[in-house]
């Protein structure tokens, strides 16, 4: 039995949407070859059904032969048993072929997602991973779904064929060359429905990010009164997608007309040659009858090889998609040295070292408290991001004497944690918010909560720890999520943690707790806290003023208040905000 999602998703082929498709359909290959196995058993027995049939007229009631007649029945009624019996484990692995397939895709997306962070929604708008993991997905294992019926359509096809030239060398040719014809013809519809396809899913993919962003700031939107605006944009982006979804609507009804229409024409072919030549005496009644039940099976394989092109063209066009999200490459990734700490990397300093960006001239001292101050909160996100070594631009960073990015990304990663303004929280209970890896006990989460002043939240939260929490935290306020996050951030024990705005969505009484147990939480540790508020400065050991992108002083809060005008101007600026 096959366990989903998958423990291991693999690493993708992504130089092409056919060699992805491939590489899918080698990494399932046993349930695939299963899955053929039984499709072709179990449309190679219905093929039987007409020969079988025709002998039975032929030998058992033209030839007044019951013995032969029930012979002939016992055959069918085998057949029929057969075909019963493989169907059903054909369907089985179909379906696990294609939630294989689907979730293998997601999971890719999901992981690639988690890998690339911020380099991923700078490239690929937010919809389209979403409609990539949610459609996309579902649409390449679509494709595997319908493969192993496409196998024995095919496998039939040549049955049928062969038996149709031993009984009439006319019928079969026809037959056997036919059915290619018809199904060529369906190239005609399937080009201009796959342009339009692929047209329809960028549309739909802006209408889900649409979506997605008004969600997302839908208190902003509120607050501001700009949800009517927002409301008539997405209005007109989704009369845009049922526009084009029209358009793609007439030629899949072209397409699902000609899957009637074609066999159809085909049959009636079939069926007014073969009761000509029964009239000539070139066939018997019975080969008659089983040319017939011939042309009729035909039509399963032939509407099947049409299927196939359609969820192939899906498939294709979804692979696409997927593989423009997976071609995002991270901001920061390991030197082909430096994967292994202690195989050609260069490993972080194993004691407390200086943090030195060379960028803006910051130097954090080790086992402290520094703050920094700046009047563009931009300014002091990106030196938290680069201390981090997240970003784009942030290989310079030392820690001691090493560059952070001659070090093992992993490594940097568990000595450095960086908690941005924005807390990001996910479905799941509280306890495993806290604490994703599980490393702490009942006694270490409440500690934690309890720098953060946090314990109202707990209290509030039906089932405390063990409370779920919903997607995005949508439940807390975001001073709430604020103190979870600094929570989730302090029970990592990183070696040095940088902390963006960690307090300003709380009020000045619980900041004022916050700042002094933080500070009290993480002494002998290095901290850094990017902050405006007097009362998380003033714990601070030592405080830097960037100014226009470089640290222009530094000291004490209280020195710096009292010597330095441009530092007093934005921290009581930020006070008055």
């Amino acid at each position: 039995m096959i366990r989903l999602p998958l423990d291991d998703p693999g690493t993708p082929v992504l130089d092409s949407p056919t060699a992805y498709l491939t590489w899918v359909a080698k990494g399932q290959r046993r349930t695939l070859v299963v899955a053929v196995l039984f499709g072709v058993v179990w449309l190679v027995s219905q093929a039987l059904f007409p020969a079988v049939v025709g002998r039975a007229i032929d030998q058992g009631i033209i030839g007044g032969d019951l013995g032969r007649l029930a012979l002939w029945c016992a055959v069918l009624v085998g057949l029929v048993l057969v075909s019963a019996a493989s169907g059903a484990v054909r369907h089985r692995y179909a379906v696990t072929n294609w939630m294989q397939a689907a979730f293998r895709s997601a999971q890719l997306v999901g992981h690639h997602a988690a890998d690339t962070g911020e380099s991923l929604t700078r490239t690929v708008p937010t919809g389209d991973v979403v409609a990539v993991v949610s459609s996309d997905a579902m649409r390449i294992g679509g494709l595997y779904d319908v493969f192993a019926r496409f196998a024995g359509a095919v496998v039939s096809y040549v049955v049928v064929a062969l038996v149709l030239l031993q009984a009439s060398t006319p019928l079969g040719l026809v037959v056997l060359i036919g059915v290619p014809v018809l199904v060529g013809a369906l190239a005609f519809v399937v080009r201009p429905l796959q342009r339009r396809q692929l047209r329809q899913r960028e549309e739909a993919g802006t209408l889900i990010g649409l979506g997605a962003d008004t969600v997302a700031g839908l208190r902003v939107l509120r607050g501001i009164g700009g949800e009517h605006t927002f409301l008539q944009r997405y209005r007109a982006q989704s009369q845009a997608v049922r526009v084009v979804g029209n358009r793609v609507a007439g030629y899949q009804a072209a397409l699902d007309a000609a899957q009637v229409l074609l066999p159809g024409v085909f049959v009636l072919i079939v069926v007014w040659l073969g009761a000509r030549f029964a009239v000539d005496g070139q066939i018997t009644p019975g080969q008659l009858v089983a040319f017939y039940g011939y042309t009729a099976f035909l039509v399963i394989p032939l509407r099947t090889a049409t299927e196939m092109v359609d969820r192939a063209t899906r498939a294709h066009i979804g692979a696409g998609k997927l593989l423009r999200v997976l071609r995002v490459r991270p901001d920061q990734t390991d030197r082909p040295d430096a994967v292994v700490a202690g195989e050609g990397a260069t490993d972080l300093p194993a004691g407390p070292a200086a943090l030195y960006d060379p960028v803006t001239g910051a130097r954090i001292e080790p086992g402290r408290l520094t703050a920094v101050v700046s009047a563009r909160p931009e300014d002091s996100a990106a030196l938290a991001d680069r201390l981090g070594r997240f970003g784009r631009y942030a290989g310079d960073v030392r820690l001691g004497d090493v560059r952070l990015a001659d070090a093992p990304l992993a490594q940097v990663r568990r000595r450095i944690v960086v908690s941005e303004h924005d807390p990001r929280l996910f479905t799941g209970t509280l306890r495993d918010e806290l604490d994703p890896t599980g490393r702490h006990d009942d006694a270490d989460l409440l500690a934690a909560l309890d720098v953060a002043s946090g314990g109202d939240v707990l209290e509030a939260l039906p089932g405390g720890l063990d409370g779920e929490v919903e997607e995005r935290g949508r439940a807390f306020s975001g001073g709430q999520r604020q103190r979870l996050a600094l929570a989730r951030a302090l029970l990592t024990d990183a070696d040095t943690l940088v902390l963006v705005e960690p307090t300003s969505a709380v009020d000045a009484h619980t900041e004022a707790r916050v700042a002094a147990r933080l500070a009290a939480a993480r002494a002998g540790r290095t901290t850094v806290v990017m902050t405006v508020s007097p009362l998380v400065l003033d714990q601070a050991d030592e405080v830097l003023l960037l100014e226009s992108g470089r640290v222009v002083a530094t000291g004490t809060h209280h020195r710096l208040m009292s010597e330095l005008p441009a530092y007093r101007r934005v921290v009581v600026r930020g006070e008055d905000d």
